[in-house]
């Protein structure tokens, strides 16, 4: 199903009788998601509204995310949570997974930027919700519900972002004689300190990676006293060279999984993970492989994980209780009748403290 209209998306869910799974390019999508019948909002598409001077972008969310880039790039603004710009990926996508950057750590969240939308939800009624300015506090936000909720609670149909001018100049410090928990000191030390840093990840080979942007003169000389800051952990060199586009590393075998923790838990995680792929958000974000439907045997800890690609079927431990409750609320809220596809193999293993 390829509605393309909001009214059309409407109706189809009101006349639905089978589960559906809302999908946009189906870039995003993990192991155990997509498995209702497909209803492919690619086809409402356009930027509705564009006020650079405001800063304000209202665009409809099958509209893929290359051409919103292309969009802002020609007056020289962008989409300060920097997602990756995977082939066909749509902006609509990007909300429903809340994917965020390396940018992250300085410039919040997708759910940040986002001001208002407007969704479908399992009734077939159609809702807006914020609005086309940043200073926006009337009823209940659930702009930042439906940010990352991937499907589970409406159909995503049109957005409002507040968009940011590109950093004129940039740079990147690199410390390659760091393994991953040695990394974590260092990009906490960085990110603690009054420089701004808009990138803190860790890649093998390259160690650890810290990116700071803006005014040329303001970059030269955050880039020299970060640079003495930083000596007492190692080397310091030009990483210039990294790409900060895509930090999602791929795997040829096994399961890529994401953990999400606080970088003060790094230490415990990695003793109980093999060596992992990479580290982002200053040691938040970790991204590590493991063998074909393996389940990562963790330490408590106030985060959670989820596998992003593989193809067997796994059983994860259910999410904690009160989240357990909190989410079959929202379901039987925003969609009584159930018509939205559950989560399989994608939920997130939930800790108490998350």
């Amino acid at each position: 199903m390829r509605p393309e209209t909001e009214e059309d998306v409407a109706q189809l869910i009101r006349t639905a009788r089978e589960p559906l799974s809302p999908v946009g390019g189906g870039t995003r999508l993990r192991p155990g998601e997509g498995q209702g019948e497909r209803l492919n909002v690619s086809g409402l598409a356009g930027v509705t509204l564009y006020e650079p001077a405001a800063l304000t972008l209202v665009v409809r969310a099958g509209t893929q995310l290359d051409e919103v880039q292309r969009v802002l790039a020609a007056e020289g603004q962008m989409l300060a949570f920097e997602p990756d710009a995977r082939p066909g990926s749509t902006i609509g996508g990007v909300v429903a997974a809340n994917a965020s950057g390396p940018r992250r750590v300085q410039s919040g969240a997708c759910r940040d930027a986002l001001i208002g939308l407007r969704y479908v939800d399992g009734q077939g009624e159609i809702v807006r919700n914020g609005g086309r300015v940043m200073k926006n506090v009337t009823g209940y936000d659930l702009v930042k519900l439906l940010a990352g909720s991937r499907g589970r609670l409406g159909v995503l149909t049109e957005l409002s972002f507040k968009t940011a001018p590109i950093p004129p100049c940039a740079a990147t410090l690199a410390l390659p004689g760091l393994d991953a928990t040695q990394a974590v000191a260092a990009l906490t030390s960085a990110l603690t300190g009054p420089y701004d840093v808009s990138g803190a990840a860790w890649l093998p080979g390259q160690g650890a990676l810290i990116r700071i942007e803006g005014l040329e003169g303001s970059v030269g000389i955050r880039r020299r006293a970060l640079s003495d800051r930083l000596a007492p952990f190692g080397e310091v060199t030009d990483g210039d060279g990294a790409c900060w586009s895509d930090m999602i590393p791929r795997v040829a075998e096994g399961d890529l999984w994401r953990i999400v923790c606080h970088p003060s838990e790094v230490a415990r995680l990695l003793a109980a993970l093999p060596q992992p792929l990479a580290l982002d958000w200053g040691g938040g974000l970790i991204w590590v492989a493991l063998p074909s439907g393996e389940v990562p045997r963790l330490p408590q800890w106030s985060g959670h994980a989820a596998r992003v690609t593989g193809e067997s079927p796994l059983t994860l431990p259910a999410p904690h209780p009160v989240v357990a409750r909190l989410n079959a609320s929202l379901r039987e809220r925003f969609d009584p009748r159930g018509i939205f596809a559950s989560e399989s193999s994608c939920k997130p293993i939930l800790q108490k403290n998350s």
